[in-house]
C-alpha cells in the first residue's frame, strides 16, 4: 500500500506542474490534460508490456499511472466545453482524448516490446 501512495504522489505533483503550464499556454483549452491523459496512456502501455516485479508494477503502473492520469477531469473538461456552447471543441475533445489514449497505448506497448 505504501508503494502505491509512493507512486500515486509523484504522479500527481507532476499532473499539477503540467495543468499549472498548460493553463498558461492554453488558457481556453484543457490540452494540459489531453496530454497528461495521453502520455500516462503510453507509459501504461509499456508498463503492461514488460515483466515488472510487482513492487515496481505497483509503484509505476498501479501508483503513478494511477496518479497522474484524470479520467475525471476529462470529463469534467468535456463538460465545461459543452456547457459553454463550445459544441465543436467539447466533442472534439472527448473523441480525441479517446483515440489519442488509445494510439498512446498502443505504441507505449510496441515500445514495451522493444525494451
Amino acid at each position: 500500500m505504501m508503494l502505491i501512495g509512493l507512486g500515486a504522489g509523484c504522479g500527481a505533483v507532476l499532473r499539477y506542474l503540467i495543468t499549472v503550464a498548460g493553463k498558461r499556454w492554453h488558457p481556453t483549452f484543457p490540452m494540459a490534460t489531453l496530454v497528461i491523459n495521453a502520455t500516462g496512456a503510453l507509459v501504461a502501455g509499456v508498463l503492461v508490456t514488460l515483466a515488472l516485479p510487482q513492487p515496481w508494477s505497483l509503484i509505476l503502473l498501479t501508483g503513478f499511472c494511477g496518479g497522474y492520469t484524470t479520467f475525471s477531469t476529462y470529463m469534467t473538461d468535456t463538460f465545461v466545453l459543452l456547457r459553454d456552447r463550445h459544441w465543436i471543441q467539447g466533442m472534439l475533445y472527448y473523441a480525441g482524448t479517446a483515440l489519442v489514449g488509445i494510439l498512446a497505448a498502443a505504441v507505449g506497448v510496441m515500445i514495451g516490446q522493444m525494451i
